[in-house]
């Protein structure tokens, strides 16, 4: 029975990996991120982002790459939300000067903090009525 259990955690493990580093991979990808910034974003290498974009490679859960990826995630839903949609706007958003976050979000999301600054910043946009 134990044994069972303990499977069918890893499944669920491993179906969650799947799923959240095919989700940043298609976010990056839409909102035109390079390797180098993706991987510095995820804080992996940029060998670990090509394995990632072949499928031969999965973020693991309950680790620090994955729990980046899945902030990350949000900030391209936020910013999806918020361009209606449109990647261009997105793009164009992510790399010009922000004076609100005080730099180029695409620039600050390179770090732990700058990555929190512009979720919160596109939380606190959103939520506009």
């Amino acid at each position: 029975m134990l044994n069972a259990i303990e499977s069918s955690a890893r499944a669920d493990g491993s179906a969650q990996a799947a799923v959240v580093t095919k989700a940043a991979v298609n976010a990056a990808d839409r909102l035109g991120v390079n390797a180098r910034l993706f991987a510095a974003v995820l804080g992996v290498s940029e060998a670990s982002v090509s394995r990632m974009k072949r499928a031969d490679y999965r973020l693991e859960p309950a680790t620090k790459p994955f729990e980046l990826a899945l902030l990350f995630i949000r900030l391209f839903r936020s910013l999806d939300a918020i361009a209606g949609g449109d990647e261009t706007v997105a793009r164009q958003w992510l790399r010009h000067q922000n004076t609100a976050l005080g730099g180029v979000p695409a620039e600050k999301i390179a770090t732990i903090s700058g990555l929190t600054d512009v979720l919160a910043y596109l939380d606190a946009r959103r939520a506009l009525v």
